[in-house]
């Protein structure tokens, strides 16, 4: 497949990269040829050039491109790009926007007539996630299907967890056999697809598959309790911010630590009347005191600065606040980030590429998540007529050891799948796994 990426960027570079190590043909453009630098292991075509210019984009070869994705920091140019890539002949284009109203269905019908298949908001989509996570703040992770019949979260396993130190083949014997499934284990740097006789420690981080009505006996197990969000700190006023301010209820109080102060004044008159805008730096522990942060029950760091927003929430944690949260936009530091236990991490680079991945498998993919603590990702698929996955029952698939199966939405009820359940055709199918294994899946959906 023919993929053209214009903006070298960092959710392009990100995005360039991920791709080519599954031998996609892929063509970088950027008008900075600074940009477009990569170490020789990446097989990577790179042009100097416009994405709106019709000359570069012939000239990268637009004609016999599959997909045209336009994610420079410039909204318009995004637009053009891809209204002129597919006149050009690219035959699926996805553009990078801001604005909310684009993504308003209505609006994104009358750009797929004008040539844009597909509009994307990072800062949106990690608005989103990090809304998600406030609402269930007891998780690490948190990922529903079919309007949350079918859940897929992470937890961190504490020492008093009746879970610590039990063999998997040991959980199965007890009652709670029927309303969950473990389907990895991160412990340290490597991520487990765990079997019968693999056990789980305290620290690991569990992911499993559940139903709603469970949760509360799920919440017992692992040894949690529910963290009543009321006041929530976010430090930094990035666009993120102000689409989560939106998406946050407005019976939270939000305080917003700003650090430039023109920027804080403008802020103050885009932000709802639960937002308290407060110019200052938000790594001033006696700021923090002053903002009263140990009756914080959410603190969010969202600067453009991981090292900071690091820095910031393990501050929170040592203060008392139950939940924080962390851009970390250096993918380097989130391991780093896990060990020190900082809570949830948001990668916008990961959450954007994770979207635009989902229209690259030929398999029918409702959508994809990707994990940044777990290196996995977490995808929804439905099975086709006469594909593999229907052909036996899931313990006779022989399925890769890098992937499993969590769940399913069979018309309309949720099932937790064990190794006698048979897929059948039109199921929507949670599926786990490993980064070395998404290409996998379409062997067996297909």
């Amino acid at each position: 497949m023919k993929i053209i990426i214009g903006g070298a960027g960092e959710v392009g570079t990100h995005l360039s990269k991920l791709l080519s190590q599954e031998k996609q043909d892929i063509v970088l453009m950027d008008t900075s040829e600074d940009r477009l630098n990569f170490p020789s292991n990446f097989e990577i075509m790179t042009v100097e050039g416009n994405p709106t210019s019709i000359r570069d984009l012939k000239s990268a070869g637009v004609k016999n491109a599959d997909m045209f994705i336009a994610v420079t920091p410039e909204e318009s140019t995004n637009m053009t790009a891809c209204m002129l890539a597919h006149n050009l002949g690219a035959k699926r284009t996805i553009a990078r926007v801001e604005n909310n109203e684009y993504l308003l269905p209505k609006n994104m019908e009358l750009f797929a007539a004008l040539g844009v298949d597909s509009l994307i908001c990072p800062e949106i989509l990690a608005a989103e996630e990090i809304a998600s996570a406030l609402r269930q703040a007891w998780t690490r992770q948190w990922w529903e299907i079919a309007k949350g019949k079918l859940i897929l979260l992470g937890v961190k396993i504490r020492r008093n967890a009746p879970m610590v130190n039990k063999y998997l083949h040991e959980l199965g014997n007890d009652k709670e056999e029927r309303i969950y499934h473990i389907v990895a284990i991160k412990r340290s740097n490597e991520t487990i697809i765990p079997f019968g006789f693999d056990q789980i420690l305290a620290d690991d981080i569990v992911y499993l598959t559940t139903t709603k009505e469970h949760l509360e006996a799920i919440k017992t197990y692992a040894g949690k309790e529910d963290i009543l969000i009321r006041k929530v700190t976010i430090m930094g006023g990035s666009r993120i911010t102000l689409s989560l301010c939106e998406r946050i209820p407005h019976h939270v109080d939000i305080k917003l630590l700003e650090i430039n102060k023109e920027k804080s004044y403008r802020l103050a008159e885009k932000v709802g009347s639960n937002v308290m805008v407060i110019h200052g730096d938000g790594r001033n522990t006696d700021l923090l005191v002053q903002e009263n942060i140990k009756n914080c029950d959410a603190f969010i760091a969202l600067t453009d600065n991981s090292e900071t927003n690091i820095l910031a929430c393990l501050a929170a944690k040592n203060f008392g606040v139950a939940k924080t949260i962390a851009e970390v936009e250096n993918l380097d530091y989130i391991q780093m980030a896990e060990k020190l236990d900082i809570g949830s991490i948001i990668n916008k680079k990961l959450i954007a590429s994770s979207h635009i991945y989902r229209f690259l498998l030929q398999a029918d993919v409702s959508t994809i998540k990707s994990l940044a603590f777990a290196n996995a990702d977490v995808a929804e698929l439905v099975a086709r007529a006469d594909s593999k996955i229907t052909k036996r029952p899931v313990k006779d698939l022989r399925l890769p050891k890098d992937l499993t199966l969590g769940g399913r939405i069979q018309d309309g009820k949720a099932e937790i799948i064990n190794g006698d359940t048979q897929i059948q055709a039109g199921d929507h199918v949670l599926v786990f796994c490993l980064n070395t294994a998404m290409r996998k899946i379409e062997d067996y959906f297909n």
